[in-house]
């Protein structure tokens, strides 16, 4: 049997990846919190996470139980405040990254807010964060960006998303109906840092193009990308779904890939109740 302290510990231990602040989350000593961890590896038979250099990272079988004691511990909340409320509430936890809420999840977003039986909470993460907080239960249902699709997970399309050159209006490449790469020579631009996986593909494709260009500033989101290019500290590219400030116009340009955007959710975790409620939202905005 597991026990529900082991499982409490774990699901500490799984947000925080630090077994001192963890432990501080749940008011337990240090040693207390990893003797839960320890006994829970050794009842699942398989160790639950691993270090990588200086981090801890949790393996496949830690995320699994991961999900299983945030599942798990959601339950038991939900029976309890449907006994004391007279009908289950539970929670549905929704991640993805701040462009997609701004520019994409509007509808099932607002539809979700305005149903009472759904009470829902938004967690905003970056690709990598929220694929994380899907496999590792912290999260209901993920949207996000995909070029494979990830074991133990269902996976369903939501959008094609492209690329646009946004560039002020008096700007000499606003005049194109479409830009090329070769049109960024010596162009210094407003770019996410490096290692996130739209500078990664901008940096290959005008490395590909032969085309030189410089770094204006680096920032992240959407929006503050938008902000940067406004007050004229350089040219951006985003996501074609983005809606731009006065002052500034988008033209398509060639030569970047399209990103699929995709709903995302545990495969062996029960589709039901509020979680049912809000993908099929998500799904049904999607095809409209």
């Amino acid at each position: 049997m597991l026990e529900t302290s082991w499982l409490r510990a774990f699901a500490a231990f799984a947000e925080h990846k630090n077994f001192t602040h963890a432990a501080r989350s749940l008011g337990l000593s240090q040693p207390a919190l990893h003797a839960q961890v320890q006994k829970l590896a050794e009842i699942v038979g398989t160790p639950l996470y691993r270090r990588v250099g200086r981090a801890l990272v949790l393996t496949d079988a830690g995320e699994r139980v991961a999900a299983y004691a945030r599942r798990t511990l959601a339950q038991q909340v939900a029976f309890v405040e449907g006994l004391r409320a007279g009908g289950p509430r539970a929670r549905v936890v929704l991640c993805a990254g701040e462009g997609a809420y701004l520019y994409l999840l509007g509808e099932a977003v607002q539809r979700s807010v305005r149903d009472a039986r759904t009470p829902l909470s938004l967690l905003v993460r970056d690709a990598a964060g929220t694929l994380a907080a899907v496999r590792t239960g912290e999260a209901h249902v993920g949207v996000l960006p995909l070029e494979t699709r990830p074991p133990r997970l269902v996976v369903e399309p939501l959008a094609v998303v492209g690329q646009m050159l946004v560039v002020p209006e008096g700007h000499a490449l606003a005049a194109k109906e479409r830009v090329e790469l070769a049109d960024l020579e010596g162009a210094a631009l407003v770019v996410p840092p490096e290692g996130q996986p739209q500078r990664v593909a901008l940096d290959e494709a005008l490395r590909a193009a032969g085309v030189r260009w410089d770094v204006a500033v680096e920032v992240r989101g959407w929006p503050l990308t938008l902000r940067f290019a406004r007050l004229g500290a350089g040219l951006a590219v985003v996501n074609d779904f983005c809606r731009l400030p006065p002052g500034l116009v988008g033209r398509p340009i060639a030569g970047l890939p399209s990103q699929t955007y995709a709903a995302i959710r545990l495969a062996d975790a029960p589709l039901e109740g509020g979680t049912e409620r809000v993908w099929r939202r998500l799904l049904t905005a999607a095809r409209r």
